[in-house]
């Protein structure tokens, strides 16, 4: 049997190089210690030759393996690999030069197996739509495409005995920096043609009475990578379709279709097809208002959306609103596939069908917050807020989950200490307390603040049924509070603050507040103008010792100074420009 051996060679971005065998049979690809790739001839429609990383590229059009890229080819093996692919398979190798001016402007062909960015009729680059996660429009003109990602760094399609990238969305996993998404700027409009009826006998005037519509390019472009990327409809038949649901994160109402290994969130401006694979946690929430309940997906990767990132998808039901669907689903595969786990009509609350039927599909658990937890007003959430976002923090099981946004999730695993203190002034630390979860192994912290002070005792029981060691510095500011009701003498000596805001107050006696009165009722005109005067010379010097012997000094007091320096001279130097 003849053959042509070749070595170095890297097989769809692979890390490592193996030896390529060309036989009358077809091709093999084999690593140091893995598994051997092998193409039958019969699978290929076509091959090209070019310029790439590596040295050259042999790229093969298959019809079942898609797009196969072998790198690492001398520019001597050319004629060699062009004999046998001419005598043994049959096929031209066409040799393709790349586009090298450096545009960013040019003409997007969408082929059989992947999309290509033409300059002056010359590849820029190619990219195999199985490397396309999701597309969206992300305005008028513009349209996102966004790529497979793994999941972790061993992830890749190309390490261990697999050798080469084998699975879907995996080729670009191996290098160290990848590219997530590129975005198409498409201006102007296309005819789109109207596809004839089946009714319609003569299709002769079809180009005429309205058959072709104008219509976005960008839009035109969008569809066609959909159906090519087989992104939507395409993932097989819809089991159960919702409209218009509410999703707090990310924010909007989308559609969702749920498919048997996938679901799919229709928007306005985006769409995501997400694996049942990458959601890992399911939560069902009651909402504290007693309107609503939350149904949270964790997913990881997380969902993309331009350069942000969502963990969580976040979902909003009422729960009066009851909805009555029957699933898209033989009895058969119900019996089989999914025999006890789905049913083939519902008619409950939406939010408890759409969880019930993921329930179904994924075989993962629906959590639920804890039965040793309830509020002070007998909920399952607590109010609060992470920086200025508010929401609500869900004491589970096993966990803390805050919602809606910034979604975050908490192992009571990863807790090292949760501290509870006061934060603010003397009024609000009075109603509210804040709570700092601090992570093990110096991970960080995450900080609940503007907890109701009622909700104190229920937390605190709660902290030890599970076992989580608390520190609470409330104690500490309660006793200091308690001393100084009590009029010790040593706190009141010490209360330094106090005795800052009575000098700034310009109290000469006991009574603070008689004194402020009067000055404040001074209804002589020249008074008010020697204190504001005297003021103002004071900071125009710029002089560090004047601003510490004022009323008040110090970093506080002179910005005060300087504000009150500049609405008193602004008007001086208008006054002299209208003379």
């Amino acid at each position: 049997m003849r053959r042509e051996s070749f070595d170095d060679i890297y097989l769809d971005l692979s890390k490592q190089p193996g030896k390529c065998r060309l036989a009358e049979s077809g091709l093999g690809w084999k690593p140091a210690g893995g598994q051997t790739f092998t193409l039958d001839k019969a699978d290929m429609t076509s091959a090209q030759w070019s310029r790439a990383a590596r040295g050259h590229e042999l790229k093969i059009y298959a019809r079942q393996a898609g797009v196969v890229q072998l790198d690492g080819f001398r520019q001597d093996d050319y004629n060699t690999v062009q004999k046998c692919f001419k005598v043994w398979y049959g096929h031209e190798l066409v040799q393709k030069e790349h586009a090298l001016r450096g545009w960013n402007w040019g003409k997007g062909e969408m082929g059989r197996n992947e999309l290509t960015f033409n300059v002056r009729n010359q590849p820029a680059f190619e990219i195999p739509y199985t490397e396309i996660s999701n597309t969206n429009l992300a305005g008028k003109n513009e349209v996102a495409v966004e790529f497979s990602l793994p999941s972790n760094e061993e992830d890749t399609g190309t390490n261990g005995h697999l050798g080469g990238a084998r699975a879907k969305g995996k080729k670009m996993g191996g290098a160290v920096d990848q590219l997530t998404e590129m975005r198409f700027y498409i201006p102007g409009t296309e005819m789109r043609k109207n596809k004839k009826k089946s009714g319609d006998e003569d299709g002769s005037d079809a180009d005429e009475g309205g058959a072709e519509n104008e219509e976005n390019a960008a839009n035109l472009f969008y569809e066609a990578l959909m159906d090519k990327a087989e992104i939507g409809e395409v993932a097989g038949d819809t089991y159960a379709t919702f409209l218009d649901i509410l999703h707090l994160t990310p924010r909007g109402r989308f559609d969702i279709d749920l498919y048997e290994k996938s679901f799919r969130l229709r928007g306005k401006t985006y769409d995501y097809k997400i694996s049942y694979d990458s959601a890992k946690r399911f939560f069902i929430l009651p909402k504290p208002d007693d309107m609503h309940q939350l149904l949270c997906i964790g997913l990881d990767p997380p969902l993309r959306q331009g350069q942000t990132r969502y963990p969580f998808i976040v979902m909003q039901f009422k729960r009066d609103e009851e909805v009555n669907i029957e699933l898209n689903m033989t009895e058969e595969d119900l019996k089989n596939k999914y025999a006890g786990k789905l049913q083939a009509r519902y008619e409950q609350p939406i939010g408890t069908v759409i969880a019930k039927i993921f329930h179904g599909l994924t075989n993962k658990k629906l959590f639920q917050p804890s039965h040793d937890f309830s509020s002070h007003h007998q909920q399952s959430g607590v109010k609060c807020s992470i920086k200025a976002n508010e929401g609500h923090l869900y004491c589970l099981d096993r966990a803390f989950l805050f919602v809606p946004k910034p979604a975050t999730y908490i192992s009571f695993d990863h807790i090292s200490v949760i501290t509870m203190s006061r934060v603010g002034g003397a009024v609000s630390a009075s109603r509210t307390f804040d709570i700092t979860v601090t992570l093990k192994n110096g991970a960080g912290e995450h900080q609940f603040s503007n907890i109701n002070r009622e909700e104190q005792v229920p937390l605190e029981n709660f902290f030890k049924i599970k076992n989580l060691k608390t520190k609470n510095e409330m104690d500490v500011d309660n006793a200091m509070l308690a001393a100084a009701l009590s009029g010790n003498p040593d706190l009141a000596s010490s209360d330094e603050e106090e005795e800052v805001v009575g000098a700034a107050r310009g109290s000469g006696g006991e009574d603070e507040d008689e004194s402020v009165d009067e000055d404040f009722q001074a209804d002589s005109d020249s008074d008010v103008a020697e204190e504001f005067d005297s003021d103002a010379k004071s900071e125009g010097s710029g002089s560090d010792e004047e601003m510490e012997d004022a009323p008040g000094g110090g970093a506080g007091g002179g910005s005060d100074g300087e504000d009150t320096a500049a609405m008193v001279e602004r008007p001086k130097k208008k006054a002299k420009t209208g003379k």
